[in-house]
């Protein structure tokens, strides 16, 4: 795992934050870990981006909270971010690794609608997470890869977003970059 320090807070602010039920917090770090994952393209990485932005919106819908096997999934994945950070701070990938793969086994334990409404939030957040990452100039198809999505996924919901109209997804004409590289050779 690369960037481990970072890693290593946003997992230990993202505790306190489900401590808090400051969902807003837990969003914003898992916006601060997609830069990482951009430049890294680490699995990691990019599993705990797609992990903390789940938990903030599994958090924030209370009527998740009212249904069987609620109690159950809260402390699974509360033990696996506890479990997280103490592989991070043993310097344990192996650990790290185990922990994050809970969240996604704690899942498949579920039954009923919660496992249904909680797949659903995690395969949404592969996409939202994916369109973040191709926003930072990773091709489709890397980033769809990396996030076990499709590219057509990945497509239809950046061209909801805008994200291809960005800046930065744009390159210049031909015009521009010749008399870029005449400005540069002059």
């Amino acid at each position: 795992m690369q960037e481990k320090e970072n890693v290593l807070r946003i997992m230990e602010e993202t505790k306190k934050a489900i401590a808090k039920g400051d969902i807003f917090a837990i969003k914003n770090l898992s916006n601060q870990t997609i830069n990482t994952a951009s430049l890294t393209q680490d699995p990691d990485n990019i599993t705990v981006a797609v992990i903390v932005y789940s938990l903030s919106k599994i958090l924030g819908r209370q009527d998740y909270h009212k249904l069987p096997d609620w109690e159950k999934f809260k402390i699974v994945f509360t033990s696996a971010v506890d479990g997280t950070i103490a592989g991070l701070k043993e310097n344990n990938e192996k650990i790290v690794s185990d922990y994050l793969e809970k969240i996604r086994a704690a899942i498949d334990k579920l039954s009923g609608k919660l496992k249904i409404y909680i797949q659903d939030v995690f395969r949404k957040a592969r996409i939202n997470k994916a369109s973040r990452i191709y926003e930072h100039g990773i091709s489709m198809g890397q980033t769809a890869k990396l996030l076990g999505i499709t590219q057509f996924e990945l497509a239809s919901y950046a061209g909801q977003t805008g994200i291809p109209d960005a800046p930065l997804g744009q390159t210049s004409n031909t015009k521009s970059r010749i008399k870029l590289a005449m400005d540069l050779f002059s």
